[in-house]
């Protein structure tokens, strides 16, 4: 299991090699082209994800026990 620093940390290096692949695709097919904008896209819905991971908070210790012991007292929710 990976902790969300190595996450992020990978995810910014897609980040980063998304934009070079924008740049290099642009450079070909031109600044107006489908294909640039589409590389573009790419690159936001990387950073949009990365925001997002950034957002996630840890779970707490009682979050964690629940996790790995579902039927425990603690753990029980009761719905009305």
């Amino acid at each position: 299991m990976t902790n969300i620093t190595e996450k992020t940390n990978n995810i910014q290096e897609q980040i980063q090699e998304e934009i070079e692949q924008a740049r290099a695709v642009c450079d070909v097919s031109g600044e107006n082209s489908g294909e640039c904008a589409a590389a573009w896209d790419a690159v936001e819905e990387l950073q949009a994800e990365a925001s997002h991971q950034r957002q996630s908070k840890p779970k707490n210790s009682l979050e964690k026990y629940c996790d790995a012991n579902p039927d425990a007292d603690e753990c029980r929710v009761y719905e009305d």
